[in-house]
């Protein structure tokens, strides 16, 4: 018998059906309901009325031993126990009896096997009746089975309850209850408090210390509210119930000074978080490299902790993994960025194997974070002030003859010396008899490395002095155009040149 059931869970006499019989008692027979029975139509039970009367036909069976689930298979539960009225007690707190597998599985912590051996035992038991039984549809979802809490008719035979039909065209399963007997008030008082009571999970008694007397004697254990720690319980056992506990002296219980001598450890860190365990270490690694790498920006967090599972078991941080990558070489073009990161990580662990060369590897990806960061900035102040600042001089020399005849031409013409028009293709002859086939193409080659590089000073020097045709016949009609695009094209804020 289960640890539910108690002596008042006995076999009571049926009312009396005559004078001459008084003294007999019903034997109830075994307790099974076929499958065909289980449905409401077919139920030889009757409604109840509330969950509360419900729930003293679910004690009551649990205690009449009249159903063994093994005499009719040989796998499932071994009797109708505490956890079949454990989840008995989810059913009759829903209005309607509609519960779901997944429901009961969240709320009494089953497998769905269980859920689905437990709910057999009830309708089993007659303790419930389909209503409508759930179905898998495809392309519908599923849908929840319903069911009619029924009081099985053993329970009203061996508690002598008696049942009227108040309307003749009703279902019988709508039968009301119209009295007991005598004899059944009392169970049916002992079924109400256990009604009432809520039935739990047992806790775990497991201990490395040896049980108490009492417990080898095979005390049973109540399923309910009974199995509570009361230390002031009375009884004659030569065990305290208190164990070893000692308690202070009066002078600190009067001062307010008494601590309890087995204090609570809190598993509250200082900071107000719990210390991860290996696989919180690495999804917390994992997700600070999703956010500081660029090119692991979208990757899979899960996936990427798998990755860097040795990095991560090994103690590293995210500083530590960016100093590594320094030394190791990053690509430029990432296609997949978990695979890229399993291939840099190899052997990183062991390469780096203590901290000192952990911290090194870091201060040498700082040292090139800052000399690219001087670098950027050397080049846009050099940007700047080519072109927002006053001009300079070119460098070459054969560019700077030119820039003094230009000058020198302008201040002829201002001086009043010969007229710009007709001197111009004078003085543009001159300048090319002055230079040599040699010196021409140094010019030109000069130029052309400059434009390669995005820099366009001595073209537009030309350009601007001697005007296009001449810096054309000096450098070439292709290497002008060109250099004058680039040219343009700097002045607007959607481009930008420079070297990588």
């Amino acid at each position: 018998m289960s640890a539910v059931a108690e002596p008042a869970a006995v076999m009571l006499p049926a009312p009396r059906r005559a004078v001459d019989d008084a003294d007999a008692v019903a034997v109830v027979p075994e307790l099974f309901v076929a499958e065909a029975s289980q449905w409401l139509s077919t139920s030889s039970g009757r409604i109840a009325g509330e969950g509360y009367s419900w729930m003293q036909a679910v004690h009551w069976v649990a205690g009449s031993g009249l159903y063994q689930p093994r005499r009719h298979r040989s796998h499932g539960p071994r009797s109708f126990g505490p956890t079949t009225v454990r989840v008995a007690q989810e059913l009759a707190a829903l209005s309607p009896c509609r519960p779901g597998i997944k429901y009961l599985m969240r709320r009494v912590g089953l497998s769905e096997r269980a859920v689905q051996d437990h709910l057999r035992i009830l309708r089993e038991t007659g303790l419930l009746a389909w209503i409508v039984k759930g179905t898998r549809v495809a392309g519908d979802g599923g849908q929840a089975s319903e069911f009619a809490r029924m009081i099985p008719p053993e329970f009203d035979v061996a508690l002598g309850i008696r049942t009227v039909q108040r309307d003749e065209d009703a279902p019988a399963y709508t039968r009301a209850v119209s009295g007991i007997a005598e004899a059944g008030r009392e169970l049916v008082a002992k079924l109400a408090k256990k009604a009432a009571r809520k039935v739990r999970k047992p806790r775990s008694t497991t201990s490395s210390k040896a049980p108490a007397k009492g417990a080898e004697q095979g005390a049973v254990t109540a399923v309910s509210d009974e199995a509570r720690c009361t230390p002031m319980q009375v009884g004659t056992s030569a065990l305290s119930t208190a164990g070893t506990t000692s308690l202070p002296p009066e002078s600190k219980l009067a001062s307010g000074e008494a601590k309890s001598p087995t204090p609570k450890k809190s598993k509250a860190k200082a900071g107000g978080r719990r210390k991860l365990n290996v696989v919180g270490r690495r999804f917390q690694l994992a997700r600070e490299l999703t956010q500081e790498l660029d090119w692991l920006r979208g990757c899979s967090v899960p996936r990427i902790a798998w990755v860097a599972r040795g990095v991560a078991d090994a103690g590293w941080t995210v500083t530590d993994v960016r100093g590594w990558l320094h030394l190791r070489g990053e690509a430029a073009r990432v296609r997949r960025g978990s695979g890229l990161l399993a291939v840099l990580l190899a052997g990183a662990e062991t390469a780096l194997n203590t901290p000192a060369k952990r911290a090194d590897a870091v201060e040498q990806w700082r040292g090139a974070q800052e000399a690219a960061r001087r670098d950027r900035v050397q080049q846009v102040r050099a940007r700047t002030e080519r072109y927002d600042g006053d001009w300079h001089a070119p460098s070459s020399r054969a560019v700077q003859e030119e820039v003094e005849a230009a000058f020198a031409q302008v201040r002829d013409a201002a001086n009043g010396g010969r007229h710009q028009d007709q001197d111009d293709v004078a003085d543009d002859q001159d300048l090319e008899a002055e230079l040599s086939e040699q010196e021409l193409a140094q010019l030109r080659a000069d130029a052309w490395g400059q434009l390669m590089e995005g820099e366009t000073d001595l073209v537009m020097t030309a350009v601007n002095s001697l005007g296009p045709p001449a810096a054309e016949r000096i450098y070439g009609a292709e290497l002008v155009h060109r250099a004058r695009q680039i040219a343009s094209g700097s002045r607007s804020s959607l481009m930008t040149y420079g070297r990588r």
